[in-house]
């Protein structure tokens, strides 16, 4: 099978030299995506269209597979569906064209239009209207409009052979990937994040990742499972890395150190922080993230600026305008919605007031007593993973293996129970946790990991937390380490 690719039309618009050049990397894109399905495709670029020849015989799955991957290749305004077969004349054309095209035109406004490369005894213009006139025998209900067609009818030729459009399906738009540039993009998984990334991959900006992780191998597992399905989707024609940030040590940091209605902002400016530093190191010139302004209390334009005032380069936010609903049907869209309806939020970390214009002098002050030793370690401890590897580490533990009480009855048919109230000091004080005849251990979840393996294994650990997602996510931690004694409880 034969295939015609339509460059995006701000494509089509640029200078020669640099229609070229995108041309090129496109041409690039496709062979290195399409080798996946196909070891002998070729691609070969020309001036209007890339002509793309997929190996005869290939099977109908794979075949199908290749055509799919195309709409998913950024720079791609259409793609053609064409044979080519061997004409002499007008009448020929006509021949092949005519019952193609008859039903589709059948009732409605049509035009053909025509194209042709070498030497014919008949001009383009003739072909329109010798094959008008054919498809309006075939199609008397139907009417030429030249100007506002219903459908347009395409004929190709070059030299003896008409290249015949048997299908069409709409491409994913934008410039070739790899063709802007570079940038590091912060992912946590939840809706606005791969979607600030994916646009940026459709405009031709070659995205790594950069997750800075807040729950263990658990919340790794299902960000990892949304980067490689981005890579995987959309710019497969390049490897990129996914850079995984222990991040739990500052914010146990940022819990003792900074006053609640600025945490919030603080975790944000350790995070461009980090991902700055690890950008710089990389050769990467701008970060990006998935800020919309005044989603969250962090994203008002006073704490933004804040935020970009600690990243000595650009950050860049293709959400920064959309409404919340625009960005979740996006995210239907590019299907990464399914992944962020399952991605749980972290809790204990954001400030329970949080300061919606935080003073810039208090977050400098605050700052200030802030450990950066805590920071430097772990982008020491930074782990990059190869796109291509994101989904070769061992599945981690699931629910299924941990003990979930959800009452104070419950706790009766535990053997030897102690609950650990891990959220922060101050969320304690503000509602303590109320049980009797249970012992109770006060470590906040930023010490658990360090403190777990030794307490008494003669207990069974539930943990317990506000909202049971960070409990959830530190027990799962624990299970993935060996602790098999630690599990969760949801106080009703």
């Amino acid at each position: 099978m034969t295939y015609l690719i339509k460059l995006y039309p701000e494509i089509t618009i640029k200078s020669r030299s640099v229609r070229q050049q995108m041309t090129r990397c496109l041409t690039s894109n496709i062979r290195n995506t399409l080798k996946r399905h196909d070891e002998g495709v070729r691609v070969r670029g020309r001036w209007d269209a890339i002509q793309v020849r997929l190996s005869p015989g290939l099977a109908p799955a794979r075949a199908r597979d290749a055509e799919s991957a195309l709409t998913r290749i950024s720079g791609i305004h259409e793609i053609l569906a064409a044979e080519e077969i061997q004409v002499d004349d007008l009448a020929s054309i006509a021949e092949h064209v005519v019952p193609l095209w008859g039903p589709s035109i059948a009732g409605r406004r049509f035009r053909v239009k025509a194209k042709r490369r070498g030497q014919h005894a008949f001009t383009s213009m003739d072909i329109e209207r010798y094959l008008g006139g054919r498809l309006l025998e075939a199609a008397p209900d139907a009417q030429v409009d030249l100007t506002t067609p219903e459908v347009v009818v395409p004929v190709e030729i070059t030299h003896d052979r008409l290249q015949l459009i048997r299908d069409k399906w709409p491409g994913l738009g934008g410039f070739p990937m790899g063709i802007q540039g570079q940038v590091l993009s912060l992912i946590s998984g939840g809706f606005d994040s791969p979607v600030a990334a994916w646009r940026m991959m459709r405009r031709g900006v070659k995205s790594h990742f950069v997750f800075f992780n807040l729950g263990g191998p658990a919340h790794e597992a299902g960000v990892r499972e949304v980067t490689h399905h981005l890579w995987q989707r959309y710019s497969a024609s390049h490897n990129v890395h996914f850079i995984s940030v222990p991040f739990e040590g500052v914010v146990g940091e940022i819990l003792k150190t900074i006053p609640d209605g600025l945490m919030g902002v603080v975790l944000k400016r350790m995070m461009v922080r980090a991902a700055s530093r690890i950008a710089e190191r990389a050769g990467i010139p701008a970060l990006v993230t998935g800020d919309a302004i005044a989603q969250v209390s962090s994203q008002t334009l006073a704490n933004l600026a804040l935020i970009d005032a600690a990243s000595p380069m650009p950050i860049l936010r293709p959400l920064l305008t959309e409404d919340k609903q625009a960005i979740i049907d996006q995210a239907r869209q590019i299907d990464t919605a399914r992944h962020a309806e399952v991605m749980p939020e972290y809790c204990g970390v954001i400030s329970k007031r949080p300061h919606v214009k935080a003073d810039p002098a208090k977050v400098a002050e605050a700052e200030t007593d802030f450990d950066f030793s805590v920071l430097d370690a772990a982008i020491e401890q930074a782990v990059t993973t190869r796109s291509n590897r994101l989904m070769e580490r061992p599945a981690p533990v699931t629910d299924d293996a941990l003990l979930i009480i959800d009452s104070p009855a419950s706790l009766d048919n535990v053997d030897a129970p102690c609950v650990i109230d891990i959220r922060a000091p101050q969320e304690r004080e503000e509602a303590p946790l109320q049980l009797d005849r249970v012992p109770q251990l006060q470590i906040p979840f930023y010490e658990l990991q360090e403190r777990a393996p030794s307490l008494d294994t003669n207990h069974h650990y539930l943990l317990f937390c506000d909202q049971g997602v960070m409990s959830r996510m530190q027990a799962l931690h624990l299970q993935d380490r060996g602790l098999r004694h630690f599990g969760v409880y949801r106080h009703p």
